[in-house]
Order: C-alpha cells, then structure tokens, then sequence
C-alpha cells in the first residue's frame, strides 16, 4: 500500500497541475505529446491537456483509493507509464541509445512507474498462484 500512496498522490497531483494549467502549460503539454504521437495533432492542447488531467485524476484516485484492486491500478499504472515512456522513445534528443541525455532524464524516471505498476500486477498474479496451490 505505500507504493500506491506515494504513486498515487505523485500522479494526482500531477493531474491537478494540468487541470489548473494556462496556456502555456496546454502548449508544452500537447506540443510535446504531439511530436511522439503525431495523431494528436488535431487534438485542441486545452481539450488535451484537460483530458489529460483528467485521466491523472482518475488514475491517482485509483492508486491511493484501497477499494480499488492492486492488479486493476496496477495495470493502469503501467498502461499509463508505457505512453510516457512512449515520449522518451519518440522524440529526438531525449536518448542515446537507451541512456537518456540531459533533456530526457525527467522522461526517462518514467520507467519507474512501468515498473512500479509490473511490480504490482506480478505480486497480484502471484498472490492469485499461491493462493490457489494453498487450496489444493
């Protein structure tokens, strides 16, 4: 539960920014997701970045919330943690290689959260596993 907290409050707070964000914090938001993801181009950056937030919120309450299983946050965590890094990879100048250069670094402490969320999905599944060898 403190892996979750401590992502979850991360994430929501991250989401909160972009819902408070101006324009300029929808330009950066959308311009950068824009260059990995060239589909979003016909995107509106306000309507974006808000639905952006929104899904942060979303995600963060999910984390932090008890209710909700490890292996479903667990999951969105990582679904969510793989667009991110999707930029990491996508965009120039972020990466040698796989090592990130200086401008990447802060896309590249994503990876934590894929493997923050594949940590909490394999420790469900295995949960699951041992608990279904124990009723044997």
């Amino acid at each position: 539960m403190p892996v979750r907290l401590i992502v979850g409050a991360f994430v929501l707070n991250s989401g909160l920014s972009k819902l408070k964000g101006d324009e300029g914090t929808a330009d950066y938001i959308h311009g950068t997701a824009k260059t990995a993801y060239p589909f979003l181009e016909a995107q509106d950056k306000n309507d974006f970045t808000r639905k952006l937030g929104t899904a942060e919120v979303a995600l963060g309450t999910a984390l932090i919330t008890p209710l909700v299983p490890t292996m479903l946050a667990g999951a969105a965590l990582t679904a969510f943690a793989g667009g991110l890094l999707g930029l990491y990879v996508r965009i120039p100048g972020m990466r040698e290689g796989l090592r990130p250069t200086q401008q990447g670094i802060p896309l590249a402490k994503d990876s934590w959260l894929a493997g923050i969320g594949a940590t909490l999905v394999l420790e469900e599944l295995s949960r699951a596993r041992e608990e279904r060898r124990t009723r044997r």
